[in-house]
């Protein structure tokens, strides 16, 4: 996907979240604003949005002087979704379906979205989300890709989410152990996007191989990729992508067996997917 006159406004919005996470003053608050707004100006428009999302991180990273611009919020966003892991344990262990559970827990952590045009409440997503069908729905099909895989790629979107990540792959280990599982994450910070740092810190070292892409874009930009992440991508006979971020830098994609897992914030990705804002998507292509 490329970005969409929408996007830009969505973009300068975004300086304004990160003066809040960075409890910035007025004076620098005016200037990433006036930055990002400036930069919009010479926006590529055949680039999707999380690429011109790495150009303006980077220079609002500058500007603050600050590497990991949203560093608290995503401790507070990894301790609360900690918080609701007894009880999303208790939902796979009573579940008729642990997959289709563990499936949407998985798409319920991909509210935690820094960059949306549309925010919403974790607690109620996972109050309705697994009463909630899924608008494009291929699950049936997923299904049977995972049957067949030997090797899945899941690529990881944010922080917080990727705890309920964690409980996705562990129920996709039960289901699947003669297959190999690999969690793929962002190579620096950017936005609330989870990195190897978080990931270690969750111990998915622990439960599947755990792989640096190397990119530095809010989603799996394939040439900003190191050479292993590419091989990887290219490779496995399934790849799960999370979230948005992914979904725009991957529609399209050389390669099929891509299962799509996101929740529809934007109105961008909303008319991509001819779905609305606040669908629920398992999408194969």
């Amino acid at each position: 996907m490329t970005i969409d006159e929408a996007c830009v406004s969505c973009i300068i919005n975004q300086s304004v979240k990160v003066a809040n996470a960075i409890h910035a003053d007025d004076l620098l608050s005016k200037r990433l604003t006036s930055t990002v707004e400036e930069m919009s100006k010479s926006f590529s428009y055949n680039d999707a949005p999380p690429e011109i999302a790495s150009y303006v991180y980077e220079e609002m990273a500058r500007i603050a002087h600050k590497t990991d611009l949203y560093d608290e919020v995503k401790e507070l966003s990894t301790k609360k979704a900690l918080s609701f892991v007894p009880f999303l344990k208790e939902k796979l262990f009573t579940s008729q379906n642990k997959l289709l559970t563990a499936t949407k827990i998985a798409v319920a952590g991909n509210v935690i979205d820094l960059a949306a045009e549309v925010e919403f409440d974790l607690d109620e997503e996972l109050e309705k989300i697994f009463h909630t069908e899924f608008a494009h729905d291929d699950f049936a099909l997923f299904e049977q890709k995972l049957c067949r895989a030997k090797s899945v790629l899941i690529i990881g979107d944010n922080v917080g989410e990727h705890i309920f990540d964690y409980l996705f792959i562990e129920t996709l280990r039960e289901s699947y152990p003669n297959s190999a599982f690999l969690y793929m994450v962002r190579g620096n910070p950017i936005i609330n996007d989870v990195t190897i740092k978080e990931a270690k810190e969750a111990g998915f070292d622990k439960i599947c191989e755990l792989v640096d892409s190397g990119v530095n874009t809010p989603g799996f930009t394939y040439n900003r990729a190191n050479a292993y992440s590419k091989e990887l991508f290219d490779s496995a006979d399934l790849v799960i992508s999370k979230g948005m971020g992914n979904y725009e830098c991957m529609s399209p994609s050389h390669r099929k067996n891509i299962c799509f897992l996101l929740k529809v914030k934007c109105s961008v990705v909303a008319a991509s997917l001819q779905k609305e804002v606040g669908d629920i998507i398992c999408k194969m292509a």
